[in-house]
């Protein structure tokens, strides 16, 4: 499939009056299939979204990639665009190496959007780094995930609102996020949030109960009776931040709310091997990139 067929495809990033417009556009499109043992990556670019080199540390052969942002930051007007195809078989594991940006726009919504198909008997684990929302960014992320019946999916999204470690607060702006998984068509899980600065919902203590830091992790894939119990006996009692696990009928869900992004990072590396250790056969592989 051409790139240009999967953009008019790809999850819709708006702002209050319309689509965001964007001013330095930037594309990526990453193929997956397997060959002689391994998961084999083609990739196509289109402005400042690119990836290194491969790496396979894993025994079956799964594609280890970091997904690179040069500039460090998404400005005003800015689009990230990507889309991750996993044929049948495959195996793959995205990261990033640093934080993403959303720095402060007075103008114009910058978004993120990204596009995940994993096709039969393949596993995708996408496994970012942090999101900052700096404080007066518009901000809209979009994630939109399709399985086949019997495909894996793994993903996580810590979000930072604003730099509580600089004092600075989430005080004025917007955060959109939307994430939608679909199995074979059929919506297994929606989630949407419309955040402003300064909103209720920051300091309400059925929210975000005066967090600046949130995290969600979502499994799609094979569970016990017992998946979530494991989990949460894996992860232990932490004691900083609030951490949580729901075992749904096509879903696996971890939240983390509290003020310390290494705390969300550590619990959800632990829930994240103790899924693998389960549901797949094996332990984490945890990317290079994340120890420098």
């Amino acid at each position: 499939m051409a790139a240009t067929d999967t953009l008019r495809e790809a999850p819709a990033v708006r702002s209050g009056s319309g689509l965001v417009s964007s001013r330095w556009p930037a594309e990526l499109d990453l193929w997956f299939a397997p060959e002689g043992g391994r998961t084999r990556l083609r990739r196509q670019h289109r402005g400042p979204l690119v990836v290194q080199q491969p790496f396979y540390p894993e025994a079956d052969g799964t594609c280890h990639v970091y997904v690179l942002h040069p500039p460090g930051g998404v400005a005003g007007g800015d689009t990230l665009s990507q889309r991750f195809h996993l044929a049948d078989g495959a195996r793959a594991l995205l990261t990033t190496p640093s934080a993403t940006k959303f720095y402060r726009s007075a103008h114009a919504a910058s978004g993120q959007e990204t596009l995940i198909r994993v096709g039969a008997g393949a596993v995708c684990e996408y496994l970012p780094q942090e999101t900052i929302v700096f404080d007066g960014a518009d901000a809209a992320i979009a994630t939109r995930v399709e399985l086949a019946p019997d495909a894996v999916y793994v993903g996580w999204d810590f979000v930072s609102l604003g730099r509580p470690a600089s004092g600075e607060a989430f005080a004025e702006g917007h955060l959109r996020q939307r994430t939608e998984i679909r199995r074979a068509g059929r919506p297994i899980w929606f989630e949407r949030l419309s955040l402003p600065g300064r909103s209720a919902l920051g300091a309400a203590p059925y929210a975000l109960a005066g967090a600046p830091i949130m995290a969600t992790m979502v499994y799609a894939g094979p569970m016990m009776e017992d998946t979530d119990a494991r989990v949460r006996d894996a992860v232990g009692a932490d004691g900083a931040g609030l951490f949580s696990v729901s075992q749904l009928d096509d879903v696996l869900v971890c939240r983390f709310l509290g003020t310390k992004m290494y705390r969300a990072k550590a619990l959800f590396a632990r829930a994240w091997d103790a899924l693998r250790t389960g549901s797949m056969g094996k332990p984490a592989s945890v990317p290079r990139i994340w120890a420098t």
